[in-house]
């Protein structure tokens, strides 16, 4: 009779706790959700912030496939690449072939990510985007501490995949393999384009303008350091120009994405 009377009192405390707590489990359901929702709310404050990135209506209606793969060697070298198509999405022969490498806090997925590879595409261009050893999805090396073996890192890329005379697009951090490449190679480039690269101070007047590499010079109004520094080095280049994108930072192509593409897009075009 006991352990009757004290499985009734058992199950009414449940019972009451049960009405007590029901109404606040919306509560903490809600509560569970808000971490992803406020990371979702950043997110959209972030892409606000730097602008639209994705490609006109018209371009981003084409189904551009951004292709990746891996190229053997040492190190072993990944890549993401998009061909060129035609207004109906048609694979056409490229315009220009264009290889992009990336700054230090990036892979090639940025310029996924920020339609870069994709608007090249519809532009008619080919579009190869790389991850630099030690970055994103190319593991580290110990063989490229010298100019000559990140020369030579970018030459085998090149060579094995078939490019010539490419537009090199150089940011940032990745100017330890692109202007050692333009000063010692510069005649294999249909054109440079510099987004304020390290190591411009590396040159003299001399070695600059020996280049006669057709070269853009884009750079961000508050990027006073290295973004100055390049653009007064660069300049020395005998066919070089410039546009400086107002408001951006150093890493002014995710400020202004639609000023940025537009200058590569026209730039590009005068190399045709």
């Amino acid at each position: 009779m006991n352990f009757l009377r004290n499985r009734l009192v058992v199950l009414g405390v449940v019972l009451l706790a049960t009405v007590l707590l029901y109404p606040l489990l919306p509560a903490i359901r809600q509560g569970a959700m808000e971490p992803s929702l406020e990371a979702q709310r950043l997110g959209e404050q972030l892409m606000a912030q730097a602008g639209s990135t994705a490609a006109p209506p018209s371009r981003r209606a084409l189904n551009v496939t951004v292709r990746t793969g891996q190229l053997a060697g040492d190190p072993p070298l990944f890549f993401r690449e998009a061909l060129p198509v035609d207004a109906a999405g048609r694979q056409i022969l490229p315009r220009l072939q264009v290889v992009l490498l990336h700054g230090q806090a990036f892979t090639s997925k940025n310029w996924e990510e920020l339609g870069t590879l994709a608007l090249l595409a519809t532009h008619g261009y080919q579009a190869l985007a790389l991850d630099l050893p030690g970055f994103g999805n190319s593991p580290g090396s110990e063989a490229l501490k010298t100019d000559q073996h990140r020369v030579a890192l970018l030459q085998h890329f090149l060579e094995a995949l078939g490019v010539r005379a490419p537009v090199l697009l150089s940011p940032s951090m990745s100017g330890r393999f692109s202007l050692p490449f333009l000063v010692q190679q510069g005649n294999q480039l249909r054109g440079f384009i510099a987004i304020a690269p390290v190591g411009t101070r590396s040159y003299s007047l001399q070695q600059y303008q020996a280049i006669q590499t057709p070269t853009l010079i884009v750079y961000g109004e508050q990027d006073t350091n290295l973004g100055a520094q390049s653009y007064k080095n660069l300049s020395q280049l005998p066919q070089s120009s410039a546009v400086r994108l107002q408001g951006a930072r150093h890493a002014c192509y995710l400020d202004r994405p639609h000023e940025f593409h537009e200058a590569l897009l026209q730039f590009l075009s005068k190399l045709q």
